[in-house]
């Protein structure tokens, strides 16, 4: 990830900050300039909204494959988790076993490292989710 996307992210990825279209109510996240479902009604009038980070497993997946640099974290888990607020999100679960998670099972966002750019580069943090129980 480059540095000029990370800084434009930043609010989103560390806050998890999205959207919401103040004709129809709904919520989006990643954060969008325009309601896909309002068009014109909503353009210049979404509203900032902070995501509570609570969510529900909706779909997940068990990642066997090494991925050059994170050998060591397989397998892992990759869910798209339902928001209390509305829209879905894909993230990886830790701090659980892949035998552990089930459809329903209720997560929160956590505030982890995601990588770094190069030994000496920006360091890049995100959200992942942990069992909310």
């Amino acid at each position: 990830m480059v540095v000029p996307r990370v800084w434009r992210e930043r609010v989103a990825r560390y806050r998890m900050v999205g959207k919401k279209c103040p004709a129809c109510g709904k919520v989006y996240f990643p954060p969008r300039d325009v309601c896909p479902t309002c068009h014109r009604e909503s353009y210049g009038k979404m509203e900032d909204v902070e995501l509570s980070g609570r969510g529900k497993v909706y779909s997940y997946t068990v990642v066997y494959q090494n991925v050059l640099g994170y050998e060591l974290q397989k397998p892992y888990i990759m869910a798209i988790v339902e928001m209390e607020e509305g829209p879905r999100v894909t993230g990886q679960i830790v701090d659980c076993r892949p035998e552990d998670v089930e459809i329903g099972m209720p997560v929160r966002a956590v505030f982890r490292r995601l990588g770094e750019e190069g030994k000496d580069g920006v360091i890049v943090y995100g959200y992942k989710f942990v069992p909310d129980l």
